[in-house]
Order: structure tokens, then C-alpha cells, then sequence
């Protein structure tokens, strides 16, 4: 099928649910769910054929019953098969135990509805959806690109469904940049929609031909991430199995009830995150960190300095805040540029996040941080990007090409230089983006951009200010 053809088909899915009264997020959740079951009908055909040819039995992770052939394509009238999906099919995916395949399974359906609400919409979509060849590279590729552009979609709308979205020429530079290889582990522990995983798959296939060995590695043992909510955690999975991680590591959790005050259970080679802005930590949860802190940004940054093994390196999204703030972000920022080489930092525009500002701001400004277990920081390059973004002009690669050139030689330039790790302590730990080569330009903002930038300072005091709550609240408990 040409990606065009596959791509309309998609489209009339989607148009198909929107018209039945479905908003993005779910149909985005139940699009997911039902192409999982066709595909992992393919995948168990293909894991019985891989046990004949090596003259082992094989027994079914599932149910034939509950097989997608045995009841999607079943001349079942419309409301017998809203029924069976409902009262049977969900129930008997929720109810899986016994190995590590049928408990990622019964975790991913564990909260899945089935959100149609018209029984013949929903027996026309499943008919539709089984007229995709899975099996065939060509469809699965452009499928997956189609997802990609859905969760793209799902970021421009904003509010909540942007939360589980990084802009993909974001992803693609970041990856480039700590440049995962064959042989290590690459963990995301906030991983929403799973783009870091996917892309940095998708990095290594292009690196150089594989032996079947290491591609049941990378497609088994090389990627784990971690996700609390259940819509992002179920949209992560599929994106995965659409890009050809079959088995994801990925667990429904929550990040910070792991203790990393301590030495951590285990390590990863790259860890690649962007944790959501402006959350809380649980006070229960504060406890596991170094340093306390109700912010998860600053949680974050702290998980990944504590789960990144010797040599490891790590590149996450930051708000602007972490970099130039003092009192227990600067605690952690001296323990990191004493511990870790902390190499690069990339400043982005403020619109480049506008997609999660839900009452059309231009979104938090935010910075690329990058840093290596290797041993302590001795001078870090600064990148800043220039350009005006919005949720209808949003970021492209081309936009970043500079960029990644000038990192590869870390040159200077008027938008790029270098800072010793001296000159940031003596600036009690600031380390945010000061371009020397701005410093003679004087320049006026237009009235719009004025206010707009007054907002997102307010916004910033009041979150500080509600720390300090906190704090001599605790104080006073």
C-alpha cells in the first residue's frame, strides 16, 4: 500500500472516531489499542515460526479465542461485537499473568476503555484497521511515520496530551548528540509518548548493518523508560512496536518512588528524558532524593545524575529556572559540575515549548543539558538558538543544522561559545545562557513580546514563591 494510500486510510480512521464524538487523546488511545491486537497477532505467527525452524514447540501467548482473526473478522452483528470487546476481549487482556509477555500486555490494557460509542463506526474501524498489512516493511514504516505525525498533532493541540510530546527535530538533535550504540542500554524515566526510545532505535539501525544477534539485543534488552499516567504509557508501547521494538522495557511507574539518595539497583549507558515542567514530587517521595525538592525538573535532573552508569552520558530538557537559581539548585548543579562533564548547553526560544502552554503562551523557555559520568566539568559550550516559534510555526531540523555543525568541532561563533567551569562557580553556580556577543546590542521588544515575557516571569516567581510555602510549612509541621 502507498503511504498516501495508508495515510488517507488512517485519516478516515481518525475522522471516522472524531465523528462518533471521540476528542484526540482518545482516539489517539483507541487507535492504539486496536492496532496493537493486529500486530501482535502478526508477531505470535511469526514467534511460532521462529520455534519450528529451531524444532522448539510454541504455545500461545494468547488465546486463539481472543486472537484478532478469530473475532475481527467474525460476521458478527455490530452490537454483538461491541458487546464481545467489552465484556469479554478487554476483560480476558486484563486478566493475563504468568510471563513477562502476557504481564506487559494485561498492564497496557489494564485501563484501556473502548471509547466508541456508535457499535457500526467501531465495527467499521476494526475492518478498516485489518486491511493494513503489518507484515509488510513498507506499510509498518509508513504507519509508523503516520503515528509520528498523529503524536505530533497531539502536541500542537497542547494541554494535557502536549505534556506527553517532545518536538521531533528536539529528539533527533539530542540523540545525535549523546549518540547511543549498539551493545548499550538507553533509558528514558519520564518517557511519555516514548519518542526519545524510538528515534535512538532508529539511530542505531542506521549506524551499520546487524547480525541477528544484535538486533534481538536492541530489539529485547537495549531500551527501558518508565511512566506513570496510563493514556502516554499505552501511546509509548505502540510507538515502540510500530518502530520495531517488539518488547519494550517499559514500565508503568512512578519514577520517584525509587530511592536515589543511595546507590541505585541498576545503571544505564544513555538516559535520554524530558520531564514534565511545573509538576509536584510527593513530600512521602522527597526523601529518596539528595537533595530535597518538591520540583520535579530539579527530581529529574537528580534520577538521571544517580542512574547513569560509569562513562554513561546523558542529554535532558531543562527549564530556564534550574540553570541560574540558587539554594538547593545550586547544591545540585555544584554536585553535578564536580561529578560529571557536564559538556553542552543548547538554548532554545521560548516558543519552541508553546504546545504545552494550554492558553496559547509562548510556552516555558528551556535548555538542552548535556553531560557524561567521565569525570569533573572543565569548560561547557553554550549554543544559542534564535528564532521566533509558535504551535503553528513549529520548530524544524533544518532549524538546528547549525547547531549540531558547530558542536561536532565546538566552535565559536556569534550564537555559540565557550565558558570555564571556573567563571560558573564564582557566579554562585549559575549557568545559564549569557551570549557575550549580545552584550553590545541594544534592542526594543515589540509591546506583545513585553508582556508575554512579564507572564512567564510571574509564572516562574509564583512557583518559587509556592516552594517557599512549602518549605516553612515543613518548617512549622
Amino acid at each position: 500500500m502507498e503511504r498516501r494510500e495508508l495515510a488517507g486510510k488512517v485519516e478516515r480512521i481518525c475522522e471516522i472516531m472524531r465523528a462518533d464524538g471521540l476528542y484526540l487523546l482518545q482516539y489517539i488511545e483507541q487507535l492504539s489499542w486496536l492496532v496493537f491486537l493486529k500486530i501482535f497477532e502478526d508477531m505470535e505467527e511469526e514467534f511460532r515460526l521462529e520455534a519450528e525452524l529451531e524444532g522448539k514447540p510454541y504455545h500461545s501467548i494468547i488465546d486463539p479465542k481472543y486472537s484478532w482473526s478469530n473475532w475481527a473478522r467474525k460476521d458478527m452483528r455490530a452490537e454483538d461485537l461491541e458487546k464481545f470487546i467489552g465484556q469479554e476481549l478487554l476483560p480476558y487482556y486484563r486478566s493475563l499473568r504468568g510471563t513477562k509477555q502476557k504481564e506487559m500486555i494485561a498492564s497496557i490494557f489494564a485501563e484501556v476503555r473502548q471509547h466508541m460509542r456508535s457499535p457500526y463506526a467501531l465495527k467499521e474501524v476494526i475492518s478498516m484497521i485489518d486491511g493494513i498489512d503489518f507484515t509488510n516493511p513498507e506499510d509498518s514504516h509508513a504507519l509508523s511515520q503516520i503515528y509520528e505525525e498523529l503524536l505530533m498533532l497531539m502536541g500542537k493541540e497542547g494541554g494535557a496530551a502536549g505534556e506527553y510530546y517532545t518536538p521531533r527535530p528536539i529528539v533527533r538533535l539530542m540523540v545525535k548528540i549523546v549518540d547511543p550504540k549498539i551493545g548499550e542500554t538507553v533509558f528514558d524515566p519520564l518517557c511519555g509518548s516514548c519518542g526519545f526510545l524510538a528515534e535512538a532505535f532508529e539511530h542505531m539501525k542506521r549506524k551499520r548493518s546487524l547480525t541477528a544477534e544484535e538486533e534481538r539485543v536492541l530489539e529485547e534488552s537495549t531500551f527501558f523508560g518508565q511512566e506513570l499516567k496510563f493514556q502516554p504509557y499505552l501511546i509509548g508501547i505502540m510507538n515502540c512496536i510500530l518502530h520495531g521494538i517488539f518488547y519494550p522495557n517499559v514500565r508503568r511507574v512512578d519514577t520517584f518512588e525509587e530511592n536515589v539518595a543511595t546507590t541505585p539497583a541498576k545503571r544505564y549507558s544513555v538516559i535520554l528524558t524530558n520531564p514534565p515542567f511545573g509538576g509536584k514530587i510527593e513530600k512521602r517521595l522527597r526523601g529518596n532524593l539528595p537533595v530535597e525538592t518538591g520540583s520535579t525538573e530539579l527530581a529529574a535532573l537528580q534520577f538521571c545524575m544517580r542512574k547513569l552508569e560509569k562513562d554513561g552520558r546523558c542529554g535532558i530538557v531543562i527549564p530556564e529556572g534550574i540553570l541560574f537559581r540558587g539554594g538547593a539548585y545550586a547544591r545540585v548543579k555544584k554536585e553535578l559540575l564536580e561529578n560529571f562533564n557536564v559538556h553542552t548547553i543548547i538554548s532554545l526560544p521560548a516558543g519552541v515549548f508553546a504546545y504545552i502552554s494550554p492558553k496559547g503562551g509562548t510556552g516555558p523557555k528551556a535548555n538542552l543539558l548535556f553531560f557524561d559520568r567521565t569525570g569533573p566539568t572543565k569548560e561547557i559550550w553554550y549554543y544559542e538558538l534564535q528564532g521566533e516559534y509558535t504551535k503553528a510555526k513549529p520548530i524544524k531540523d533544518e532549524d538546528l543544522v547549525d547547531c549540531f555543525e558547530k558542536w561536532k568541532d565546538r566552535k565559536t561563533s556569534e550564537n555559540s561559545w565557550i565558558v570555564p567551569v571556573e567563571e560558573i562557580v564564582e557566579n554562585g553556580y549559575d549557568m545559564s545562557a549569557k551570549n557575550p556577543s549580545r552584550k553590545k546590542e541594544v534592542g526594543y521588544l515589540e509591546p506583545e513580546k513585553i508582556v508575554a515575557g512579564i507572564l512567564e516571569k510571574e509564572k516562574e516567581i509564583l512557583k518559587i514563591l509556592g516552594e517557599f510555602q512549602e518549605i516553612l510549612a515543613d518548617k512549622n509541621d
